[in-house]
């Protein structure tokens, strides 16, 4: 659980997750608990990574290390 809330941040989750408290703190502005359950559950999402599709179904797959080259090796022909 520590590992889903601390890793793979990325510009759009900050983006989901400022636009849910902003949502949060109209909803404790206006006094309004309908708004406040909705701001929660939209500032929940990008906490816990989870989204409509469920758990990360929607996200794009982390980027892949590929740091190995391979060795091209060429045939001089005459």
């Amino acid at each position: 659980m520590k590992q889903i809330i601390f890793s793979n941040w990325t510009i759009m989750r900050f983006l989901r997750l400022a636009m849910g408290i902003a949502i949060l703190v109209q909803a404790v502005m206006s006094k309004d608990m309908l708004f406040a359950f909705a701001g929660l559950a939209f500032t929940a999402m990008p906490v816990f990574n989870v989204g409509c599709c469920g758990t990360a179904g929607c996200a794009a797959p982390p980027k892949k290390n590929q740091d190995t080259t391979k060795d091209i090796t060429y045939e001089e022909v005459v």
